[in-house]
């Protein structure tokens, strides 16, 4: 189940979000805090909050953000 799995190193495209102007981003995950998702795109780092996303990663698995709101150390053990 990939909101078990680590999302670094994974590409990611942002399928929605509440701020307009990240719909659409897509790019290499760098970093990821319990609240954020950090995407390498090609104009640069951009930090992404997941609250408020719907993300699709490698192009087949959608995973929305509130569903993962843990620190990745966290959502290994949380997520069923």
């Amino acid at each position: 189940m990939m909101k078990r799995e680590e999302f670094i190193g994974r590409h990611v495209k942002v399928l929605q979000s509440s701020c307009k102007n990240q719909t659409g981003l897509e790019g290499k995950v760098v970093d990821e805090t319990k609240n954020t998702l950090v995407i390498e795109t090609k104009n640069g780092e951009k930090t992404v909050l997941k609250k408020n996303c719907c993300f699709i990663f490698e192009g087949k698995d959608v995973v929305r953000g509130c569903e993962i709101l843990f620190r990745p150390e966290e959502r290994t053990k949380k997520v069923k």
